[in-house]
C-alpha cells in the first residue's frame, strides 16, 4: 500500500501548518504557542478527547476507532519543541524568533502526526483507540519523561508507542529502523579542580589546576582506548575546559565538563566509574580536590523486537521493502522517546529528510515531500495494529 491518497492531498495543506510552526519555534517546555495550535486542530478534527498540560505544556489526542470504547491502544508521539540557534536557511518561512529555529525537525514531526490525526478522525477505520502524543522539551529537558511521570500510559491505557525522526543524508521515500538498541544514552559530567593559583613566574609555589585539567583531558582518552572492549560502542567527550583570566596568573580553580554516549548500562556504568576513578587518582597525584558531577541523563532508546519487525512491515507497505533499512546501524545521538519505549513495547523509526543540512545546524530544514509519507506511515500503523476482526 503506498501513500495514503488523501494524505498525498493534503500535502500543500500540510506544507502550509509545518511553515507556520517553523516561523515560530519555541524552545523546551515554553511551546504555548505551538500547543495551542496543535490542540486546536485536534479539536477541528473532531478526536474525541483532547488534554492539554500533560508533562507540563504537552498535548494528547485521543481517537477512538469504529466500535468506540474498548480493545487495544496504541500511542504515537512526535516532539514539538524547537533550538536555541539562529537560522540561516533563508526561506520565505525562516524563523521569525532570533536566536530559535527548527533545526532538529520537530515542526515537522508535529505536522505529521497532525496530518494523520485528521485522516484518522475522518476515517476510523479501525477498532480500538489511536492515542496521538505532542510532546515538549525533547531538546535537553527530559520532556518524554515528564509525560510518563504524568502518568501517561496509565491514565490513557498506552499498551504499545511508535516515535518517528527525521534522517538528513537518507533519501526522501526513505525508512530506516533496528531491533535492540538504536540511539544512545547521554550522560554529561562536570569536574571541578581545587588548586592553588600563583604568579605565573613562581609556579613552584602553585598547585596548577589548569596542568592538572590537561591530564584530566588526556586520562579520559584512555577510557574508550584501554578500558572499553573495542567492539562496544562508547563516545567520552570533553567539551568544555574554563580556566585563569589573565597571563600573568596561574589560576586557582579550572572546570571541566563534557558527555558520554553509550548503548548498554554496562558501559554507562564503567564510563562514569572510570572517570571518578581517574579524578580520584589525578587529584591525589597532585595534592587537589576535584570534585565530579556525573548526570545521568536520557536512557538508552531500546526497539522491542516484536514491534521493530511490524513497524519495518508497515513502512514497507508505505515505500516498498527495498526501500527500509531494516538494521540501519545505531546512533550515538540521545532521545527521550526512551524513557516511553521503558514503559511499554514500542519502536523507534527514522524516516528519509534527504541530502539536506544535518541536524542541529542553522542551514537545516525538515523536507516538506516527507510530510504524507510519514502521514501514511502513522495512519497505517494503527490501521493494521487495530484492524478490526
Amino acid at each position: 500500500m503506498p501513500i495514503v491518497n488523501r494524505l498525498a492531498e493534503y500535502q500543500d495543506e500540510l506544507a502550509a501548518w509545518r511553515h507556520d510552526l517553523h516561523q515560530h519555534p519555541e524552545i523546551l517546555y515554553d511551546v504555548h504557542r505551538t500547543a495551542a495550535s496543535v490542540a486546536a486542530r485536534l479539536r477541528e478534527f473532531g478526536v474525541d478527547e483532547v488534554v492539554t498540560g500533560l508533562g507540563r505544556t504537552g498535548v494528547v489526542g485521543v481517537i477512538r476507532g469504529r466500535r468506540g470504547e474498548g480493545g487495544r491502544t496504541v500511542g504515537l508521539r512526535a516532539d514539538m519543541d524547537a533550538l536555541p540557534l539562529t537560522e540561516i536557511t533563508g526561506k520565505p518561512y525562516s524563523s521569525t524568533i532570533p536566536g530559535k529555529m527548527h533545526a532538529c525537525g520537530h515542526d515537522g514531526h508535529t505536522v505529521m502526526l497532525l496530518g494523520a490525526a485528521k485522516y484518522l478522525a475522518e476515517t476510523r477505520n479501525f477498532d480500538g483507540t489511536a492515542v496521538v502524543i505532542f510532546q515538549p522539551a525533547e531538546e535537553g529537558g527530559g520532556g518524554g519523561r515528564a509525560m510518563v511521570e504524568d502518568g501517561l500510559m496509565e491514565r490513557f491505557g498506552i499498551d504499545e508507542v511508535y516515535g518517528m525522526h527525521n534522517m538528513p543524508g537518507l533519501d526522501l521515500g526513505k525508512f530506516a529502523i533496528r531491533p535492540g538498541p538504536i540511539m544512545a544514552a547521554t550522560d554529561e559530567f562536570n569536574l571541578s579542580i581545587a588548586g592553588l593559583g600563583a604568579h605565573a613566574a613562581k609556579p613552584h609555589l602553585s598547585l596548577d589546576p589548569i596542568v592538572i585539567g590537561a591530564q584530566l583531558v588526556q586520562a579520559m582518552q584512555t577510557i574508550v582506548s584501554r578500558s572499553v572492549d573495542p567492539l562496544e560502542s562508547v563516545v567520552v567527550s570533553v567539551t568544555k575546559f574554563h580556566a585563569g583570566e589573565a597571563h600573568n596568573i596561574i589560576p586557582q580553580t579550572a572546570a571541566l565538563g563534557g558527555t558520554v554516549r553509550t548503548l548498554k548500562a554496562e558501559m554507562r556504568d564503567l564510563a562514569e566509574r572510570r572517570i571518578r576513578e581517574i579524578a580520584a587518582g589525578i587529584g591525589a597525584a597532585h595534592g587537589v580536590s576535584i570534585e565530579v558531577e556525573y548526570d545521568r541523563n536520557y536512557p538508552v532508546t531500546v526497539n522491542h523486537v516484536a514491534n521493530t519487525l511490524f513497524a519495518g512491515d508497515i513502512a514497507s507497505e508505505i515505500v516498498g521493502g527495498d526501500r527500509v533499512d531494516r538494521d540501519v546501524a545505531p546512533m550515538m545521538g540521545g532521545e527521550d522517546f526512551s524513557y516511553m519505549l521503558e514503559k511499554r513495547p514500542g519502536a523507534f523509526i527514522f524516516i528519509g529528510n534527504g541530502d539536506s543540512a544535518g541536524l542541529h545546524n542553522p542551514a537545516y530544514d525538515f523536507n516538506d515531500d516527507a510530510l504524507p509519507i510519514g502521514a501514511s506511515y502513522w495512519v497505517r500503523l494503527v490501521e493494521t495494529s487495530l484492524a478490526p476482526a
